[in-house]
């Protein structure tokens, strides 16, 4: 199995797609990059991968067949997200509510529901020089993200290391990408708001038991707030980056943190051998 490491932040802005990228792209073994913000993709302008495949995604969503429904209500009482309603002798379905568990089918004692398909998204893979890069883009008025996250995911290869940028926040679309990590990098910005949203996220990693450390972006403005909070907690830093306008400059125009600053190279390199040694403890723990 490949050592799966997602790069992820409590809030948006901190920097984490820059952080994925810098470290894909840093690394001297082979690896693969996947983008799961599928709401909003941006690791290919950094990446500039060559496409060589593109797979629309639809998820499966019941569809019923009233002249078997007994209304029994199964169904419905097992949807824990309301998109399977009975009133009396009607049922009623509402795909955009469906998270396309499959759980109606199997409860469905009469076989009143045949599989039918809605439109997810788009998933693209390609190459940008030895790195394989693969991403998923949300349809449009969809207003779920997680199935096409794992969608995503499905395509890590084995025996390669895969490295996840997930979507900012603490919410659905995180969980669904760290979980099954062996690492997770936090991206984080010494602010207050940084401070507020990274507990969150340390608090969602500690309930998910994946090992993480933290990279503090613009690690010389603000305050030092994150770095006390971080020493109490016990929480490796593993990076400081500084506000640098080059750095700023260079991500305007496409180009990656080590790119603007080479120097940043070996760090990134180093930083990948401590997650190592921490994954190796968590395992033998």
């Amino acid at each position: 199995m490949s050592v799966i490491i997602s790069i992820a932040s409590g809030k948006g802005g901190t920097g984490k797609t820059s952080v994925a990228v810098a470290l894909a792209t840093s690394l001297q073994e082979p690896v693969q990059l996947l983008d799961c913000d599928v709401e909003a993709p941006n690791g290919h302008i950094f990446m500039k991968p060559r496409w060589e495949n593109k797979e629309t995604i639809y998820a499966q969503i019941p569809v019923v067949d009233e002249t078997k429904c007994t209304y029994c209500r199964a169904c419905s009482q097992l949807c824990q997200f309301k998109a399977i309603l009975v009133l009396g002798e009607a049922i009623l379905t509402f795909p955009e509510m469906c998270h396309a568990c499959g759980g109606c089918f199997l409860v469905c004692e009469p076989k009143a529901l045949n599989p039918g398909k809605k439109k997810l998204g788009e998933i693209e893979e390609g190459w940008s020089g030895a790195i394989r890069f693969v991403h998923g883009r949300l349809r449009v008025g969809e207003p779920m993200s997680p199935p096409l996250i794992r969608e995503v995911k499905r395509r890590i290869k084995n025996d390669v290391l895969a490295i996840l940028d997930a979507p900012p926040g603490t919410s659905c679309p995180v969980i669904q990408t760290v979980k099954g990590s062996d690492y997770t990098i936090l991206v984080t910005e010494p602010t207050p708001f940084g401070l507020y949203d990274l507990k969150l996220a340390v608090e969602a990693l500690g309930t998910l038991g994946i090992p993480f450390g933290v990279i503090l972006n613009r690690a010389d403005i603000g305050d030092k707030e994150v770095q006390a909070y971080l020493q109490s907690q016990g929480i490796p830093l593993l990076l400081e980056i500084p506000f640098d306008r080059t750095i700023a400059e260079g991500y305007a125009q496409g180009h990656s943190l080590v790119q603007v600053r080479p120097e940043l190279r070996e760090k990134f390199q180093n930083l990948f051998q401590e997650t190592q040694r921490q994954i190796e403890k968590h395992r033998h723990e």
